[in-house]
């Protein structure tokens, strides 16, 4: 692992970091899990309101399969060098019982209403209960800057 230029970060500046790339990233790997079907990983929108990420899948989907059997959730922001890790338990909201807050969050982001479609999709809310934050080898150590839903200083 290369790890030249690498200054290890305090968890205060980690938890900085983490929350302000929850607040601008895009993108989120979600990763589920079926009792009778196994793992499932695919990519997701989601949107952070300081408090939980939401994300939107098809109501017929794997990932809503699986978090309909099993709600616990690992999600992962895309950068293998700059990891955020997240567990928690998904919440499920079909289309018409999102709260609205979260909905036009959504869509006010991503240009794109679940609810306007046709097709049926679920909305997921994920408060995490433990995240971990690293960049590189220096940071291995202390990479929990959440714990059981608090965040660490």
């Amino acid at each position: 692992m290369e790890t030249t230029g690498t200054v290890r970060r305090t968890t205060a500046e980690r938890t900085r970091d983490v929350l302000e790339r929850l607040a601008t990233e895009r993108d989120m790997w979600v990763s589920t899990a079926h009792p009778d079907h196994g793992p499932h990983q695919v990519p997701l929108w989601f949107v952070w309101d300081g408090r939980a990420v939401w994300m939107c899948t098809g109501a017929t989907s794997a990932t809503a399969r699986n978090v309909r059997a099993e709600p616990r959730v690992r999600l992962a922001l895309p950068d293998s060098f700059d990891v955020v890790l997240l567990q928690g338990e998904a919440e499920c909201f079909p289309d018409q019982e999102v709260p609205a807050e979260a909905a036009e969050a959504f869509a006010g982001r991503f240009g794109w209403d679940p609810r306007a479609e046709e097709d049926s999709f679920l909305h997921l809310r994920v408060a995490p209960r433990t995240v971990r934050a690293w960049r590189g080898e220096p940071e291995l150590r202390g990479r929990v800057v959440m714990r059981d839903g608090a965040w660490l200083r």
